[in-house]
Order: structure tokens, then C-alpha cells, then sequence
């Protein structure tokens, strides 16, 4: 596996985590130092280790996984999506009451979501016998880039909206559709 390869991979396992950071980022308005140090550090971690577990456990679960990742993906995100929803459809005068995506449980399952695509590279690469250590670094990188500077996009953009108060509901909605297109790409809405 070249290093081109390599970084066009990761490019691509960072674009979930590029989209909901900007859905993040968004739902916050005005990010601090500190958020945007822990969702690009967990994220940038969880899309390395993601990679590592899946080629640890190798053939022997692949089967199990593949049938079921992507609704536990969907299922993350639109659980976090909902909360995010209720919390935007709250009555306008209410204190900024939206939970820290950076923070918490939030943190954890949209961790877990936007990587569980990365355990699946691992277990690929377990197949071909390709060393993990590298590609799994380069993975952890560039994700933890895409989440910064999503969020970064995310709380600029939030700024030029009309409807500001309605931010925090279209970064729901981002969540959710990500959650959907992930059905979608593995092919579990066929029935559509």
C-alpha cells in the first residue's frame, strides 16, 4: 500500500468526521480552544484505533461486523442528531441549553460513529496482510485535521445565518442524514 493510497483512504474515512464536526461546530456557535482540542483529539484518536482493533481481530469477526456496522453507526448518530433536534425545538427564550457535542457521552458515540467505517479498513487490511501501525497513524491525522477545520467552518458559518436560532436544528439534521447515507452506501435501504 503506497502512501498515496494510504492518505486517500484517510481522506475518505475523515469525511464523516469532517461532516458532523461541522454539524458541531454549528450546533456551538463560538468553539473554545479546548473543544477544539477534544473532538479533533478523540475523533483523530478513535479513527486510529478503529483501524488497529479491526486488524486485531482479523477473519475471525468480519462476518459478524459487517452485517450490523452500519447500523450501529445510524443508530448513534440519529440518537445524537435527535437530542440535538429536541433540544433546538425548545421554546426561544430558553437558556442556551444545547449539550456539548465535545463533551460526555456525545463525544464518546459520535466518536465511536463516524470511525466504525475505520474498523472495517482494518479488517480489510488484516485480509491482505498489510501492516496497520502507519496507515493507522496517517488515519488518526488527517481525521483529526478534517475535525478542526470543520469546526472551524461550522462555528464561521453559524455567524451568517438569518435564522440563527435554528442552527442547532440543522446540525441535527446533518447527523441524521449522515446516519442515513451510511444505510444508504451499505445498501440497507434497498428495500426503497
Amino acid at each position: 500500500m503506497t502512501i498515496l493510497n494510504i492518505f486517500a483512504l484517510a481522506v475518505a474515512l475523515a469525511m464523516d468526521a469532517f461532516a458532523v464536526s461541522i454539524a458541531s461546530g454549528v450546533a456551538l456557535k463560538n468553539v473554545s480552544v479546548r473543544q477544539f482540542f477534544r473532538l479533533s483529539w478523540h475523533f483523530g484518536l478513535f479513527q486510529a484505533m478503529m483501524p488497529v482493533i479491526g486488524w486485531s481481530a482479523g477473519l475471525s469477526i468480519r462476518t459478524l461486523i459487517e452485517d450490523y456496522d452500519h447500523w450501529v453507526a445510524f443508530a448513534l448518530l440519529l440518537f445524537v442528531g435527535g437530542n440535538m433536534l429536541r433540544s433546538a425545538c425548545g421554546k426561544p427564550d430558553e437558556e442556551n441549553t444545547c449539550k456539548d457535542p465535545t463533551r460526555g457521552s456525545s463525544l464518546v458515540m459520535l466518536s465511536v460513529a463516524t470511525s466504525i467505517d475505520a474498523l472495517a479498513v482494518g479488517l480489510s487490511m488484516a485480509v491482505l496482510d498489510v501492516s496497520i501501525w502507519f496507515p493507522a497513524f496517517i488515519i488518526g491525522v488527517v481525521a483529526a485535521f478534517f475535525t478542526a477545520f470543520g469546526l472551524f467552518l461550522g462555528s464561521k458559518a453559524c455567524k451568517f445565518m438569518i435564522l440563527q436560532r435554528y442552527a442547532e436544528g440543522v446540525g441535527a439534521l446533518v447527523l441524521i442524514g449522515i446516519g442515513v447515507n451510511i444505510l444508504y452506501e451499505h445498501k440497507a435501504l434497498s428495500f426503497l
